[in-house]
């Protein structure tokens, strides 16, 4: 008799043991297949232009496949977004203005780029910001001086 109960007992446990693992497995089926159509849908659209942030900005200018087209773009989430720079620190730059610079730098050298885009840029930026013109103009100078102009 004890050994008719185990036996039953054991097979309750398999039984239930079963649903357990269907009722946790089968979920996660579905959420990855959701997880792959939700993919497929964000990977087909552009997402560096998603983000209006600053390195999404620079990555963009990074890429050296980065079309001309797509260096305007980003050029102009710049001027709409952060055309105007933190304000200086007594005599000294902002922190943030590296950023600034490595766009203007990268900008200039990259391969794809045009001259409209480098002086829209540098125009903006410098009404914008007149306590910035020096550092502005020597970034362009060396970014210029980079690309061998």
């Amino acid at each position: 008799m004890d050994i008719i109960f185990v036996l039953k007992a054991l097979a309750g446990l398999v039984v239930i043991l079963t649903l357990l693992i269907i009722l946790f497995i089968y979920p996660n089926r579905q959420k990855k297949k959701a997880m792959k159509k939700k993919k497929n849908i964000t990977s087909s659209a552009k997402p560096s232009f998603q983000k209006h942030s600053l390195e999404s900005i620079l990555s963009i200018v990074k890429n050296k496949k980065s079309s001309q087209e797509e260096l305007s773009k980003a050029i102009d989430l710049l001027i709409k977004y952060y055309s105007k720079i933190p304000a200086k620190l007594g005599i000294r730059a902002h922190p943030d203005f590296d950023i600034y610079e490595e766009i203007i730098l990268r900008l200039c050298h990259h391969p794809h780029t045009s001259k409209d885009i480098i002086l829209r840029l540098d125009r903006v930026l410098q009404k914008e910001n007149p306590s910035y013109v020096r550092e502005l103009n020597n970034a362009l100078t060396k970014g210029l001086n980079a690309r061998g102009m």
